[in-house]
């Protein structure tokens, strides 16, 4: 009698682990509807962070909501932004929180101005449709 082996499960390969509060505010922005949600991994080019996320707002108000939302949810953690631009104006909101950098555009300004383009050497990962 031979004894059967079982066979060894196939493993999918695991993307590396992210940091909570990244995961966090992507969350809060999934919450507030946010579009075509893109996480670009920067950790293996030469950029100053380790993470974008890219999403969009369907309109201003919408935009400043997302931007909300996700400094809410990590003021919440105890973490606060370093820096947040063009929440006035409401176009692109760029909220920096050092590890990662959260874009928030309305849909013409992610058209023009195409950061996923831009960092084409990064691993993409879309979040949302």
């Amino acid at each position: 009698m031979t004894k059967k082996s079982k066979p060894t499960p196939r493993r999918r390969p695991s993307s590396p682990r992210l940091p909570v509060d990244l995961k966090r505010a992507i969350e809060a922005a999934q919450d507030k509807k946010a579009v075509d949600l893109v996480l670009l991994d920067l950790r293996k080019t030469s950029a100053f962070t380790d993470f974008f996320v890219i999403c969009t707002g369907t309109n201003v108000r919408q935009v400043q909501a997302i931007a909300d939302a996700v400094e809410g949810t990590l003021a919440r953690r105890g973490v606060k932004p370093a820096l947040v631009e063009g929440y006035k104006r409401g176009e692109w909101v760029l909220v920096d929180y050092f590890d990662f950098l959260f874009h928030i555009f309305t849909p013409a300004t992610r058209d023009f101005y195409g950061l996923e383009r831009l960092w084409g050497d990064a691993e993409r990962r879309v979040l949302s449709a």
